[in-house]
């Protein structure tokens, strides 16, 4: 078993360059070790940069260089099903950006392919190493709040770039793939089950023809979960779970910050003395713990953070959320 990890980036994309690569080199158990564009000037260019040794004209000749073990893929979001299987059948293991596929069947092909390379293969939802997460789910497993009843989720940012692939449809653009992903997966992280059915209501932009704006209540069997999300509104993002006893506030869910410590707000409903309890989280790098987790599972022989059939589940969740727009009705999921 080698003691470090070899992963290669494939593409120069903005959060990987910014923060995702600068994460993982925190870590003795890997390096990034190449990076990959079509250009290789631009790549090469993006290796010096990040101190990174090897640079690749092409994603496939990154693949099939027998010195790299595993595969970063934060390429845009309809790359990722057919580069990520490239790389399992080249025998590596592959960290993909969420969301995995934009068609929940399309991962059967990636199990298939895993199970028969015997590689471990997962989706990028840093949020799933943050301790503020994994705190989270700690406390509604211990009943902190009393039985939850109810979820209610927020992220929203403003971006009308035409050439952005966020608002481009066939490259997977659209609030619901880009950031209602998350909602959807710290609900299920957190409560630990599936929900039975969702009815969702959307609005388009008349320009790129994506999701702007989307709000959804979902049914987790007697918890109730509501979201909204959207391309075009002033930033902000939370999460609250409401208990019979207490809520639970997570401030920052998504965009933790690293340089600064994660609070989890408990309110007990007493008004009359508003400061409410916190839980401070030790100082942390959601993308540097997600690389030292996927790394362990490979080392180790261990589960991946997010297994493939984890996000066929949320893939699943997202499909329906279009459809029942598009139908005007409750779609079931389970």
């Amino acid at each position: 078993m080698k003691k470090r990890l070899k992963w290669g980036v494939l593409g120069v994309a903005k959060i990987a360059r910014e923060k995702v690569i600068p994460a993982m080199k925190n870590s003795d158990l890997h390096e990034v070790y190449g990076l990959a564009s079509r250009d290789l000037e631009k790549a090469t260019a993006a290796a010096q940069e990040l101190g990174i040794p090897k640079a690749y004209g092409s994603y496939e000749d990154l693949i099939d260089d027998p010195e790299i073990d595993v595969i970063y893929n934060p390429l845009p979001n309809d790359l990722h099903v057919p580069y990520t299987l490239q790389a399992i059948n080249a025998g590596k293991h592959v960290l993909c950006e969420k969301p995995l596929a934009l068609n929940a069947e399309e991962i059967d092909g990636l199990i298939k392919a895993r199970d028969e390379k015997g590689v471990k293969v997962g989706e990028a939802f840093m949020v799933a190493s943050n301790p503020q997460w994994i705190k989270a789910r700690e406390l509604v497993r211990k009943n902190y709040l009393g039985k939850v009843k109810a979820i209610h989720g927020f992220f929203s940012y403003y971006n009308v770039n035409e050439d952005n692939i966020r608002n481009v449809p066939e490259m997977g653009g659209g609030g619901i793939w880009d950031i209602g992903c998350y909602p959807v997966f710290t609900s299920r992280f957190v409560l630990e089950k599936e929900p039975g059915r969702l009815v969702s209501m959307l609005e388009y932009d008349p320009r790129f023809r994506t999701d702007k704006l989307g709000s959804v209540l979902i049914d987790f069997h007697e918890i109730q979960m509501t979201f909204t999300v959207s391309t075009q509104l002033t930033p902000y993002q939370r999460m609250l779970f409401y208990g019979e006893e207490k809520v639970m506030e997570i401030r920052i869910p998504f965009n933790a910050p690293a340089d600064q410590k994660n609070e989890i707000l408990i309110h007990d409903g007493n008004f009359l003395q508003p400061d409410p309890e916190k839980i401070i989280l030790p100082l942390s790098n959601q993308y540097t713990e997600q690389a030292i987790d996927f790394s362990r599972a490979i080392l180790e022989d261990r589960e991946v953070p997010v297994s493939l059939e984890n996000a066929k589940a949320n893939a699943r969740i997202l499909q329906a959320i279009f459809e029942s727009d598009r139908n005007e009705r409750w779609v079931n999921i389970d």
